[in-house]
């Protein structure tokens, strides 16, 4: 894939407009609640017309399309996962148990019990590295070109965890590099109406900032993670309301960044 590849898709993952000269690349690995037919059901109850498959232990219901709208707001390139994060999670290192889980919440995923080193194996090799290695090319290519770049992983979350409701509505997400997240978060009071909060519902302590540190730190580019609480994208109406509340965060944030990792000097 070249930069001139504004879409490409594969099993793995999918490009959209990944022409798009913009200053962010967005990534969405929790896209698509697809399970590939060799993986069978995973033995989901329901199988896999089943409320399992459904859920936001699946996928991330709402975030492929707020990503989109983002991707072209932003004239950014967008890779979204294209199988469900029960068969592979892209947002996680394969040593980690929440790559592959056996249970999520409260959803029990047979199909992941008991795993033989050569089934994860396949699923790493078939799913992970090929979303990630498209993730570095596009990124390498963005710098050969000169172009700033921010990375910006989409999210959204339950409302309801084990039980507990989640007040927070918009999380903004960092690890070691806060510079993007700071930025947006200076900006939290044009949405008074949106209790916005930093590192919930989740933080790097539990995990959820693999691909921030993988292809954001390791690079020196600017990222932030936001999760949106899915209950706010029920419809396509909630989902382009949410995307330009997001960006009445994100433009000036972007814009404040004295320098983006991948320019050239």
């Amino acid at each position: 894939m070249t930069l001139g590849d504004s879409n490409a898709r594969c099993e793995a993952y999918e490009i959209l407009n990944g022409a798009g000269r913009g200053e962010a690349l967005i990534l969405c690995e929790h896209a698509s609640h697809h399970i590939p037919r060799r993986y069978g059901d995973l033995g989901l109850a329901g199988g896999l017309t089943g409320a399992d498959r459904q859920s936001h232990a699946a996928w991330d219901p709402g975030a492929r399309a707020v990503s989109r709208a983002l991707s072209a707001a932003l004239d950014a390139p967008l890779i979204a996962a294209r199988v469900s994060r029960l068969v592979y999670d892209c947002n996680r290192p394969p040593e980690a148990v929440s790559a592959m889980p056996a249970k999520s919440e409260l959803i029990e995923i047979p199909g992941n019990a008991n795993l033989s080193d050569d089934d994860r194996e396949e699923r790493v090799h078939t799913i992970y590295r090929p979303f990630c290695d498209a993730v570095s090319r596009l990124i390498a290519d963005r710098k050969a070109e000169g172009l700033a770049t921010a990375l910006i992983t989409m999210h959204s979350f339950t409302p309801v965890y084990y039980g507990t409701h989640r007040p927070v509505e918009i999380g903004i997400l960092h690890d070691s590099d806060s510079r993007l997240a700071d930025a947006m978060l200076a900006q939290a009071s044009a949405l008074p109406h949106r209790r916005i909060e930093r590192n919930e519902p989740y933080g790097p302590q539990d995990g959820v900032t693999h691909s921030l540190q993988l292809h954001g730190v390791k690079n020196a580019m600017p990222n932030v993670m936001i999760e949106v609480r899915n209950d706010l994208l029920r419809t396509p109406k909630e989902e382009a309301t949410m995307a330009d509340e997001l960006l009445t965060l994100l433009r000036p944030a972007l814009a404040s960044l004295p320098h983006k990792g991948g320019a050239r000097a």
